[in-house]
């Protein structure tokens, strides 16, 4: 089962107002600028997208609105990584019902019975395509190289940075490899990466797509970008770089703790 895109997509950041509440619409704006400006697939719910402080009816929310600005021909993935099967398998079927193209499930902490895990994910799928989600830094250990082919999976998004883990990936497992780090971006087309879903691309959409032709000016671009966002954390430096660029609320609710107000509310 592959994956039905390729190329340079972004992993949305969801947009809050000044008391933590889901900005639904202004996310969906957000999406579609950036589509228009050459994002070939989006991202909703996932780690920059702070899914974790997310509710569900936030979530199904977000993916539905996000679906509904975009052309058909843009797929939207929904993250739907949980902490346990069960729990993945439940975001997964309220993602699909909502309108998703395709899932992408951050593997759980510990990272035990992966088969199982991600089986119940692909089960709840119904059909949509799976991505993995290798992102030791978010949720260790991550997937381990040599479990990947065992996996009932269509590809894999990798977010290590690890450019060795990239190459064996790509020459030695027949899934579609997605980066999530702009560290190596200009190494991923080369090597012969499907494509990238970035956070970074929230901000810089144009100069991700150029560092992923492998443009060598755009590549340092991005580098004095990472130092920005790195400065101030994440997810608030991504934030902060894309209300800059595209005068966006630069609200994170992961700085509040990682959870929801408690009178918090889908606010559009």
């Amino acid at each position: 089962m592959a994956a039905p895109f390729q190329g340079v997509g972004v992993a949305l950041v969801t947009l809050f107002d000044d008391h933590g509440d889901v900005l639904v619409d202004a996310t969906a704006e957000h999406a579609r600028s950036l589509v228009d400006l050459g994002m070939r697939h989006v991202l909703v719910c996932g780690s920059t997208g702070e899914a974790g402080s997310l509710t569900p009816d936030e979530r199904v929310a977000l993916i539905g609105a996000v679906r509904r600005s975009l052309p058909r021909g843009v797929p939207v993935l929904a993250g739907t990584g949980a902490a346990s099967a069960a729990a993945a398998a439940e975001l997964t079927v309220a993602a699909r019902e909502a309108g998703a193209d395709a899932i992408l499930a951050l593997s759980p902490p510990g990272s035990e019975q992966l088969v199982r895990y991600y089986a119940a994910v692909v089960g709840a799928a119904g059909g949509l395509p799976v991505l993995a989600y290798h992102f030791p830094a978010m949720s260790a250990p991550g997937i381990e190289l040599e479990v990947l082919p065992s996996l009932p999976v269509a590809g894999v998004k990798d977010s290590s940075g690890d450019p060795e883990r990239l190459a064996a990936e790509v020459d030695g497992w027949d899934g579609s490899v997605f980066v999530g780090s702009t560290r190596i971006l200009h190494l991923a087309r080369a090597l012969g990466a499907a494509g990238a879903i970035l956070g970074l691309a929230n901000a810089e959409p144009e100069i991700c797509l150029a560092a992923f032709d492998g443009d060598a000016a755009a590549e340092t671009a991005l580098a004095a970008s990472r130092r920005r966002e790195a400065e101030l954390g994440f997810p608030v430096g991504v934030k902060q770089l894309t209300a800059r660029r595209f005068g966006v609320s630069p609200v994170a609710r992961l700085e509040r703790g990682g959870s929801p107000p408690a009178t918090a509310r889908i606010a559009t």
